[in-house]
């Protein structure tokens, strides 16, 4: 689904990822994990085409994407949700739903009941501008839309961040509905518990390159790997 294969992405002269590479299979979770700093967001970035590789090769479903424009990347069947969510406060549910509908021609679309069908609070919240959701609705929201341009794959950028455990267990499974729908996912992560659970194959990044790569069980019984890259342990 994607192959990233030895990109260099800079800001300024700065490279921040170094060789990076990695890749997403067909209907799989994976979970790239790092510190903060250590080019998580600069890969995703790297992916939508916003900070675009100088060196490398991305490829989508085989096709070559890494210097094409933004929107054209979305259309090919990309979707991002972005660190902080950034959906539109002064809209309502219902309207930052239909505002990013878009069909692509596939068989089985996402459609305005299909999401509410797995999120029925936002059903609830449909003419409440997103600015009175809470941060749990508002992480609902930013994953109904994006679904709602019917991608192939999902680029989700920390979508724990700042939620209560009871809800990061919740985002944890929808993630896990999402891939059993037939979405293929990338999850940017620094909530490991999450990531060992929902993820089928994981990558650690570590000042711009992978350091490690394994399935989950392997990661969660190394000790050495969690303490060095991810400041975690038992």
């Amino acid at each position: 689904m994607l192959d990233i294969n030895h990109i260099f992405t800079y800001y300024g002269e700065r490279p921040t990822l170094r060789g990076f590479s990695m890749r997403v299979e067909e209907e799989s979770v994976v979970a790239l994990l790092g510190r903060n700093g250590m080019g998580k967001t600069t890969a995703i970035r790297s992916i939508m085409g916003l900070t675009p590789p100088r060196n490398g090769l991305i490829r989508f479903k085989g096709e070559d994407i890494t210097r094409l424009k933004p929107y054209r990347i979305a259309k090919m069947g990309i979707g991002l949700i972005p660190q902080g969510r950034n959906i539109f406060p002064s809209l309502s549910v219902r309207e930052n739903l239909i505002m990013a509908a878009r069909t692509r021609g596939k068989g089985q679309c996402w459609t305005i009941d299909r999401v509410y069908s797995h999120f029925p609070i936002l059903r609830d919240r449909s003419n409440l501008k997103g600015n009175l959701l809470s941060g749990g609705e508002q992480q609902m929201l930013a994953i109904g839309r994006a679904v709602m341009t019917n991608p192939d794959l999902l680029l989700m950028d920390e979508p724990s961040e700042g939620l209560a455990p009871l809800i990061v267990l919740e985002i944890g499974s929808i993630v896990t509905q999402l891939k059993n729908e037939g979405l293929s996912i990338l999850l940017v992560e620094q909530n490991l518990p999450m990531a060992l659970r929902v993820s089928d194959y994981i990558f650690i990044v570590c000042k711009g390159e992978i350091v490690f790569e394994s399935v989950p069980q392997g990661l969660k019984n190394n000790e050495e790997i969690k303490s060095r890259y991810l400041c975690a342990s038992k």
